[in-house]
């Protein structure tokens, strides 16, 4: 039997995507369903299980050899488990062997959701062809991912890279991104606070580990020049030291589909520490 597809999940709180991807990162079938992030265990499981019998009853599937999870965390990928902040149900819950199991046998593989936006920025979008990358989401949170030597680099667990998170307001104001555009003082002072932070994160990650890319995604990354020209300004004075200094700071080119095809990446290589490319070689 050929099999030349895998399947991909990306599970959030909001939501459970699923889809068949080829070798290329092309999405050829896809299946959601709303994630019962209140309800029990076994209940959100019953809509994972969902969603991969919407994928399963495509004739697609039986070219199908593996499945590629990207979970919201933390993950746990070597005893393969999650317990994600976002949905209560699962705490150390067995998500691999239950993925296993209702996918007839497949193998699964297992990443962080941070991970799995920076694999498809590394094969599909603003870090291909870098060799050593960080990518970050930054929202609600902040999360990431890093590529080293050519090479996806989830750690141990499948959540290395994971650079930090950011505590919200939620009876706050509304989010300032078009006051900003518009000039507004408070707001645009608001993103130049954020990207300094943004930049004495990335800075410290380049020092330690020399990335030659950062990748922003996110609401927050899609905010344009309004984040972006504070943050290059301000990593002049954080990233001091010779071999950081031309450090690029980018957006995220793959999209609401980032977590798909970084899913798919991670079954594509069969396991977590290589590429898509360097599983077909």
């Amino acid at each position: 039997m050929h099999t030349d597809l895998v399947a991909a999940l990306d599970i959030g709180g909001t939501k459970i995507a699923g889809a068949l991807v080829d070798r290329e990162g092309r999405i050829l079938a896809r299946a959601q369903r709303p994630t019962p992030a209140r309800e029990d265990g076994d209940t959100v499981m019953a809509a994972v299980g969902a969603v991969i019998g919407d994928l399963a009853a495509s004739p697609l599937w039986e070219r199908a050899g593996a499945v590629g999870i990207g979970s919201a965390g933390p993950v746990d990928a070597s005893a393969g488990t999650v317990s994600p902040v976002n949905v209560p149900g699962w705490r150390d819950y067995p998500l691999v062997a239950q993925v296993r199991d209702a996918a007839g046998g497949l193998p699964v593989a297992l990443i962080g959701d941070g991970v799995a936006i920076t694999a498809a920025e590394h094969w599909q979008g603003a870090a291909r062809g870098h060799d050593n990358a960080l990518c970050m989401v930054v929202s609600t949170g902040v999360g990431g991912g890093l590529v080293l030597g050519g090479r996806l680099h989830p750690g141990p667990t499948g959540n290395a890279g994971h650079i930090g998170h950011i505590s919200v307001d939620l009876d706050g104001d509304p989010c300032p991104c078009a006051a900003a555009r518009a000039g507004d003082p408070v707001a645009v002072a608001s993103y130049e606070r954020a990207a300094r932070a943004l930049a004495a994160g990335i800075a410290a990650t380049a020092t330690l580990v020399e990335i030659d890319i950062a990748v922003i995604g996110g609401g927050v990354g899609k905010a344009g020049e309004v984040l972006f020209a504070p943050l290059r300004k301000a990593l002049t004075e954080f990233a001091t030291l010779s071999f950081v200094r031309r450090l690029a700071v980018v957006p995220a080119r793959t999209g609401t589909d980032a977590g798909l095809v970084g899913a798919a990446a991670a079954a594509l290589m069969g396991r977590t520490d290589a590429s898509p490319a360097a599983a077909d070689a």
